[in-house]
């Protein structure tokens, strides 16, 4: 399953791939707007402080529940896409990146492992099976392999920020 850095830093790097190579104008998609992005990598796993805080109250919130699915990544889709409409490129900026942020987490969960045990459900609300490839464990890896992942993409991402930004000059 991914954790934590795989999915924050993995929409970072797409997100940042997509400013440097494809979008000729970067003017309303700052480095800011990268780490919100990042951030929003992660955002479908608030279901787990949102299930701690629930359970005290009688209620059950399930890891990989409604929070795992592309209908809650358009959730943010629809402000942007109401935004571009009204023309206020920055806000719908914004909500573009943050709606590619849970997309790419339900991604992640569907392609490595992740979500709802039996896979995400794609489909949600019309349907609630769960679709998965889950290739962590297709090869038998286990749980380790996620913090492997997490570790590898790590160091791969301070070496090339060392090389890029040169970063040991703000240590």
């Amino acid at each position: 399953m991914p954790y934590a850095v795989t999915h924050v830093l993995l929409t970072i790097i797409v997100l940042d791939l997509y400013r440097d190579h494809f979008l000729k104008n970067s003017k309303y998609f700052s480095l800011h707007t990268l780490l919100i992005g990042g951030i929003a990598g992660l955002l479908p796993d608030i279901d787990v402080p949102l299930g701690w805080v629930l359970d005290k109250f009688g209620y059950t919130l399930v890891h990989g529940s409604f929070t795992h699915t592309p209908w809650f990544a358009s959730l943010f889709l629809i402000p942007a896409l109401i935004f571009l409409q009204r023309k206020d490129m920055k806000k719908a900026a914004l909500y573009f990146v943050i709606a590619f942020g849970v997309f790419f987490h339900v991604f992640l969960d569907w392609f490595l492992g992740g979500g709802m045990h039996k896979g995400v459900m794609l489909l949600f609300p019309f349907s609630f099976t769960a679709y998965r490839l889950h290739l962590l464990h297709y090869f038998n890896l286990g749980s380790l392999a996620g913090a492997g992942i997490d570790a590898l993409i790590l160091l791969a991402w301070l070496w090339h920020e060392e090389v890029k930004h040169k970063i040991n000059d703000f240590i």
